[in-house]
């Protein structure tokens, strides 16, 4: 084994063994999103030299959460809660090497470009084994998305200290009753596993229907509704 994935396998049961983890699942309606990225995709490419990705959108929608719930953006630490103060945000990365987390830190502050442009830079140099240390410590919630692999559904493992992480999945058209009526979606389930000894199920599931909510109602995240 490298170093590199004794440290992953090391994490990872370091989880298991001490966090009670628990997970919660919710599906999400796309359409609304899908069509405000493809209207607006090519200026704001244009304007600010850097593509609209679903991950920046995610983590917009994931920072509205926490705002709501904030206790998925704290950690343990002995008999102690330590609530900070600013969300840094892990973005899992798959590397040729195996799979690391680097952090955007202070991603409430960012606007959209500025978070799109932060998870591309940190993205790339994943990719391109060029992350310092320092990129990897510090997070406070993490997103994980299998869905560019092909997963439909996963039970993400949390990312020790921290107390929450999403994972996203494959988008697939599927039929959904609206209004009466069968009609096809955009949709992906979303799953959020969470240290059920810090947050209760009732925290877990509003943060996640918040989630839903703000990628369903895109404006929900310009507003802060």
């Amino acid at each position: 084994m490298s170093q590199l994935r004794r440290t992953i396998a090391a994490r990872l049961v370091e989880a298991q063994r001490t966090a009670a983890i628990l997970t919660t699942f919710n599906e999400v309606d796309l359409g609304e999103l899908l069509a405000l990225r493809a209207r607006h995709r090519e200026r704001f490419k244009a304007r600010h030299g850097v593509d609209l990705g679903l991950m920046s959108l995610f983590a917009r929608a994931v920072i509205h959460g926490l705002r709501e719930v904030p206790i998925l953006n704290a950690r343990i630490d002995g008999t102690d809660v330590v609530k900070p103060r600013h969300v840094h945000l892990g973005i899992a990365v798959s590397t040729p090497r195996g799979l690391v987390v680097p952090v955007v830190r202070g991603a409430e502050a960012l606007g959209l470009a500025a978070l799109e442009q932060a998870i591309a830079d940190v993205a790339r140099r994943a990719r391109e084994g060029k992350l310092a240390p320092v990129d990897l410590v510090g997070g406070t919630f993490t997103i994980t998305n299998g869905g560019v692999f092909g997963s439909l559904l996963s039970t993400p493992i949390l990312n020790p200290p921290q107390s929450g992480i999403l994972g996203m999945h494959k988008i697939e058209d599927r039929p959904v009753a609206r209004g009466g009526q069968v009609v096809i979606r955009p949709m992906m389930y979303v799953a959020l596993s969470y240290d059920h000894r810090l947050v209760d199920g009732e925290q877990a599931v509003t943060f996640l229907v918040r989630v839903k909510e703000a990628l369903e109602d895109p404006a929900r995240m310009v507003l802060e509704v």
